[in-house]
Parts: structure tokens; sequence; C-alpha cells
């Protein structure tokens, strides 16, 4: 569980989510067998929900891992799309490029190889959604590359910014945790100024939606 929420409200929550195709499910079981960090389900149907109700042609997600996200997006996008996932680890990318090529989606999904940051630093593409998933203690650092990035109307997906509920609450924090917890903080501070529209959700490991807000709205 998340911890961020009462175990029976997830349960119930998830009990509610109709299983995804067989392939998508075994990429669930394999990365729970294998400890490999994904999205938890109602994050997943809830991102799935955000890009049928946006239909962005340009993705960016910041963490491929295993290619999960990537594939689920990839699956209920509409028409023409493209998607840049940035990745690090050489094992993650390996088995990320296979199960992308596995699902068809090769063409669509293209895996950016190295550090997340130097990668933001370099790209000068426009995106009309960005999911951040990599480097908790980094998505203050990620966000101005993110809002250079970002389309007008696009939209900002971040997962796990409650962070096992240590972001919310300072009695749940470990020592070791400590850096990423106040960087984390720095961040849901920077999107909650005015020039946002920023909502979190308790679902997952918190999730935030963040969109600019413009003097005409």
């Amino acid at each position: 569980m998340s911890t961020i929420a009462y175990d029976y409200m997830e349960e119930f929550i998830r009990s509610l989510i109709k299983g995804n195709n067989e392939k998508l499910e075994a990429l669930e079981k394999y990365a729970r067998n294998n400890s490999v960090p994904i999205i938890h389900e109602e994050v997943g149907r809830f991102l799935e929900l955000m890009i049928d109700i946006r239909k962005p042609l340009k993705i960016l997600e910041l963490g491929t891992a295993i290619g999960y996200s990537a594939i689920l997006m990839a699956s209920v996008s509409k028409g023409s799309f493209h998607i840049d996932t940035i990745e690090r680890d050489p094992e993650m990318i390996k088995q990320a490029k296979e199960n992308i090529e596995s699902f068809g989606f090769k063409e669509n999904i293209d895996i950016l190889e190295g550090d997340c940051l130097e990668i933001l630093e370099k790209l000068n593409e426009k995106y009309d959604l960005i999911f951040m998933d990599a480097g908790k203690g980094h998505y203050n650092h990620f966000l101005p590359h993110c809002l250079r990035l970002l389309n007008k109307e696009g939209i900002i997906v971040a997962d796990n910014v409650l962070f096992r509920g240590m972001v919310a609450s300072d009695k749940l924090i470990k020592r070791r945790k400590i850096t990423i917890v106040k960087r984390m903080r720095e961040f849901l501070n920077m999107v909650s100024e005015d020039d946002f529209i920023t909502s979190v959700i308790p679902m997952g490991d918190g999730v935030a939606v963040i969109k600019r807000r413009f003097e005409n709205e």
C-alpha cells in the first residue's frame, strides 16, 4: 500500500479497476515480482483518463523504467502521437526497448538515454503533456525545464509527490529521506504559486496535476 491513504480505501478503489490487457498485466506482474517501481493501478487509470480527455500529440516522460507507463499512455493515445521518455539505467533501457517493440510502439516511443536533468537541458521540443516520475529529489530542478518545454495549454502530471506520506507529515520522515522530502516540498510550493493551477490528489503515492494560469482565464 502507498501509506498515504487508508488501506480499505485503496483496496476498494482498486477493486473497481478492471484489468488491463494480458500483455500489460504481464508487465505489472513482472514489476511486482522484481521490485521494479511502476505507477500504482489507480494512478495508471487516472493517467489514462487525462490522456483520453486532453488527447496530447506529444508527451514527455521523466523515468522510463521497463516502459510500463509509456506503453500505457501510448495504448490510450488517439491518432498520431509521439512519446519521448528519459531513462539512465542501462538494464531498464534494454528491457523497455524490448517491451515497447513487443507492444508495437517502436515508431511512437523514443527512449532518451542519460541523466534526466542533462537531457532536459538540451531538449527544445514542445510537449502537450509531461509526466514526471523520476528522481523524486529533483522535481524542483526539473520544473523550470518542463515549463520551458510545455505548450501553452499543456499540463504536467507529477507522481509520488507525497512520497510515502513524508511530505505531508514530519512524523513519517525517515532520516535518510530528509533531503528528498525538503526538495519535494519546495517543488509543491513552487507549483502552488499564483502562476499555476495545481491540484494535489492523495492517490497512489500522491499525484499533482499542474497547469499554467493565464490572465484571460
